[in-house]
């Protein structure tokens, strides 16, 4: 009996394979394009969630050569989500901190997003295929387009990246007592970043988005 299954890709193969991939988004980002009038700016954004809570992450530390530093693990499981999302070309994001995971808190991202969009302009937001993207009870503005990214590659979104900057400097290694407490931690660590336009422009990067 043998199986048909594909198996991991050859070196020789991931370069014909991500080919294909972006002639696939390009494609769909046309189509998205071709329905709006004619000189529309267009802005291209990614867009995910991360879980912050007291059972948090532990993250490399500074040390001396030789020691074990010790760092704060947290057994309990109160916790938020940070709905964020970054258009690396003009430096910016828009965010919410939200108690739950679903769609409408993901209306309620959009609308966040959509007062980000420079007036006129149409935003084209890349996010990978979770269930309250794509259904439709989701309220999408009038200037935004969904773009869904294939399934499983969360490396086409450099939100991925954000979230683990993020960790890694302001979120990991601490303990959260309340609720309220991680709401503060992540609306401050997710302030930090949008006064670092460059490092959203830097760490969001993807020169095959500026083909758009």
């Amino acid at each position: 009996m043998s199986s048909s299954r594909r198996g991991p890709a050859t070196i020789a193969e991931i370069p014909k394979r991500w080919r294909r991939l972006k002639k696939r988004l390009r494609n769909r980002a046309g189509k998205v394009c071709a329905g709006l009038p004619q000189g529309t700016a267009i802005e291209v954004w990614f867009q995910d969630e991360a879980r912050v809570g007291q059972k948090n992450k532990i993250t490399r530390r500074w040390a001396k050569r030789g020691s074990r530093p010790s760092a704060p693990h947290d057994q309990r499981t109160i916790s938020s989500y940070i709905f964020g999302a970054i258009c690396p070309a003009l430096s910016k994001g828009a965010g919410l901190v939200l108690p739950v995971c679903n769609t409408g808190a993901m209306t309620m991202h959009l609308a966040e997003i959509a007062r980000a969009v420079a007036p006129g302009a149409h935003a084209v937001v890349l996010m990978d295929q979770a269930g309250w993207h794509m259904t439709g009870a989701l309220v999408i503005p009038d200037n935004i387009s969904i773009l869904p990214l294939p399934a499983k590659c969360p490396e086409l979104n450099p939100v991925e990246n954000i979230w683990q900057f993020m960790r890694d400097n302001w979120l990991s290694n601490r303990i959260f007592e309340s609720y309220d407490e991680i709401l503060d931690h992540c609306c401050d660590a997710w302030n930090k970043l949008i006064d670092q336009p460059d490092r959203i422009a830097s760490i969001g990067c993807r020169h095959w988005a500026k083909e758009f």
